[in-house]
């Protein structure tokens, strides 16, 4: 099988062009092993792009467990997979398990715009909302030092997401225009260097409370924005953007892997 290999601040991604369905049939047990780090290609998550009605292509996404959500990071990536591929020029108009969407890209940042929030919900201090994928919300102090994957496993096996499951996203505030987040995914069990899911999920609830319609967010792998308008209780128009990068391809023997 032919792969390429995409990160999207470092959140990476195995991604496979399968538009003529040669791989529709790969078992969840592949899936599982291409993204592990020792025995496969080693990723946060595998993409198909698919042939789609209608619209440019589909991003068929699978967490590393083989659990399916939609996940912003790789939904960039794979435009900009797309745009390698020559399927769209500079804009497009994809199918995802959440959705259609649109996205753009110019020089390597990709801008995606993200589905509408209705509205953002509280759990004591925190806060929980959807994305594309659901999303817990808890802003602390000194995150360099935070014990992200043992804080946010408790979360996301707690008994109320346990059965679910949920993203746990850990905040800090920079600035009156700048967010530090750090992100536990689950589908991944672990932290993982970026999420845009997740990122879009922190920067929506600071904007909430600080009315604004933009912020920049930090993450371990690098830098994102995020772009939205309040709508009653959600926001409407809501954008992320950031860099893709294809860092190497190649193929691999699916009977050893």
């Amino acid at each position: 099988m032919k792969f390429y290999k995409y990160q999207g601040t470092g959140n990476d991604f195995v991604m496979i062009d399968n538009r003529l369905g040669e791989w529709d049939d790969l078992s969840i047990e592949k899936i599982q092993k291409l993204c592990d780090r020792r025995f496969g290609i080693g990723a946060d998550g595998l993409i198909k792009i698919n042939s789609a009605e209608g619209v440019d292509f589909e991003v068929d996404y699978y967490n590393s467990d083989g659990s399916k959500s939609f996940c912003g990071n790789g939904a960039r990536c794979s435009v900009a997979f797309a745009h390698f591929l020559d399927i769209i020029e500079d804009k497009t108009t994809f199918n995802a398990i959440d959705g259609i969407h649109e996205a753009e890209i110019k020089n390597g940042i990709i801008k995606l715009k993200m589905g509408d929030v209705k509205s953002i919900d509280t759990d004591g201090d925190d806060f929980v909302l959807n994305t594309g994928s659901p999303h817990y919300v808890k802003y602390v102090e000194m995150l360099n030092n935070y014990n992200v994957y043992k804080n946010g496993n408790e979360i996301r096996n707690s008994e109320t997401y346990k059965q679910e499951g949920i993203n746990v996203n850990f905040v800090e505030k920079l600035s009156d225009k700048e967010l530090f987040v750090r992100t536990y995914e689950r589908g991944v069990e672990d932290e993982t260097y970026s999420c845009g899911t997740g990122v879009t999920a922190a920067a929506l609830t600071f904007m909430k409370n600080n009315n604004q319609t933009f912020v920049g967010v930090k993450v371990m792998g690098g830098q994102l924005k995020v772009y939205a308008e309040k709508n009653g209780e959600g926001f409407k128009n809501i954008w992320l953007e950031g860099p893709a990068v294809q860092v190497f391809k190649g193929d691999i023997n699916l009977d050893k892997a």
